[in-house]
C-alpha cells in the first residue's frame, strides 16, 4: 500500500475502491495497522508544524501593481487552475516528512499492544519474529522496528520465536529483567511476581541488574521478586510448552507441579489438602482441550490413591485413608 494512498485516506479523499482496499490492507496484518496508526499519529503531530503567514496579503498586491504600472502594457493576471486535493497531500508529505523526523530525534518510542484475553494467539511482529501468546497474556513492541527491536511483557506466557537480525538485538523488558536474544526461541513467563525464562533454540542472555546468566538450549531461569538471584538450570519438561503444543506431558512431575499448571490453564483453584501426597508424581500426557473433570479423572485413575473432592468452587486433593 502506498504512503500516497493512505493519505489521502486519511484526508478522507479516496474512493470507494481505494477505501475498500486500505480496508482490506489494514485486516491483513498487525503490522500493517500498526504502520498506519503510526502514520495516523505522525500527522495528527505534523498540524503542530504548519504556521500562520505574518504576509500582508493586501500590501503585496498593491506593490505588485505598482511595479507592473511603470510597463507599457497592462499585466494580465490569469487564475491557475490547480488541483487542490494532490496539492494537500503534496503539502502533507511535506510536513509528515518534517514530524517524522522530530519524532526520530525528540519524540519518544510509541508501543503497540498485543493482547490475548480467553484464547492463544499467534502474531507476527514488524522483524518477521512470530509471538505465541498464553491466555491472559499481554506484550507491547516499539512501532518502528527499523531502529530499536524492543519488546515489552507486561504479564502472562509468551513463547518467542525471533527473527535472526545480528545487527539489532531483540530485548525484553519485563520490570527489571531484560532478556537479549539475536535470532532464537524461547519461552517467557510472567506471573504472580515471578519470571521463568526456557531456551528452545540459540542463546540467550537473562539479566537483573548488574547481574547475567547466558542461557543455551534445555536451560532455564527462574527470577523471584522476592529473590532476584539468577540460578541457571537444566528444564526437566515440556510442560511450558502446554498452550502451543495442547498437551499436558507430565513425566516424573509431581503432584505440586500439576496443580500448578491445571489451575493456570483453566484458571481454577486446585488445593494439596494432604501434605504428603504432593511430591508423587505423574507420568500421562493428557489433551488440555478436555474438560477439567475429565482430566482429573484420568490423574486419579494413574494414581490410584487420589482422592478429589469440591467445595465452594475449590477442588481438594487428598489421600485415601
Amino acid at each position: 500500500m502506498t504512503e500516497e494512498i493512505l493519505i489521502k485516506f486519511l484526508l478522507k479523499e479516496t474512493s470507494e475502491e481505494e477505501s475498500i482496499a486500505v480496508q482490506k490492507w489494514l485486516d491483513e496484518a498487525t503490522s500493517n495497522r500498526a504502520e498506519f496508526t503510526q502514520l495516523e499519529r505522525i500527522w495528527t503531530a505534523s498540524k503542530s508544524l504548519s504556521t500562520t503567514s505574518n504576509v500582508d496579503e493586501e500590501q503585496a498586491w498593491t506593490k505588485f501593481k505598482a511595479r507592473t504600472a511603470s510597463g507599457s502594457k497592462e499585466a494580465i493576471v490569469r487564475p491557475i487552475k490547480q488541483n487542490f486535493g494532490w496539492l494537500k497531500i503534496a503539502a502533507v508529505l511535506v510536513l509528515v516528512a518534517g514530524a517524522w523526523m522530530m519524532y526520530n530525534v525528540f519524540g519518544p518510542a510509541n508501543y503497540t499492544d498485543l493482547v490475548a484475553s480467553n484464547k492463544v494467539i499467534v502474531e507476527h511482529l514488524p522483524d518477521g519474529s512470530e509471538v505465541t501468546l498464553n491466555k491472559n497474556s499481554q506484550i507491547s513492541y516499539v512501532t518502528d522496528f527499523k531502529d530499536e527491536r524492543s519488546v515489552r511483557l507486561k504479564q502472562g506466557d509468551v513463547f518467542f520465536n525471533v527473527a535472526h537480525d545480528k545487527s539489532k538485538p531483540f530485548v525484553i523488558k519485563i520490570n527489571k529483567v531484560s532478556v537479549t536474544v539475536v535470532g532464537t526461541s524461547f519461552n517467557v513467563k510472567h506471573l504472580k511476581g515471578e519470571t521463568e525464562v526456557i531456551v528452545e533454540t540459540g542463546i540467550v542472555k537473562v539479566s537483573n541488574g548488574n547481574e547475567m546468566v547466558e542461557l543455551h538450549k534445555g536451560e532455564k531461569v527462574l527470577i523471584k521478586e522476592v529473590s532476584p538471584k539468577l540460578i541457571k538450570e537444566q528444564n526437566t519438561d515440556q510442560l511450558y510448552s502446554y498452550y502451543r503444543s495442547g498437551k499436558f506431558v507430565f513425566y516424573k512431575t509431581p503432584l505440586w507441579k500439576v496443580v500448578e499448571v491445571l489451575n493456570e490453564a483453566y484458571d481454577v483453584h486446585i488445593v494439596i489438602q494432604d501434605p504428603s501426597i504432593a511430591n508423587e508424581t505423574l507420568n500421562t500426557t493428557l489433551e488440555e482441550a478436555n474438560q477439567l473433570d475429565k482430566n482429573l479423572g484420568y490423574i486419579k485413575e494413574t494414581m490410584q490413591n487420589l482422592k478429589i473432592d469440591r467445595n465452594d468452587g475449590q477442588i481438594t486433593l487428598s489421600k485415601i485413608k
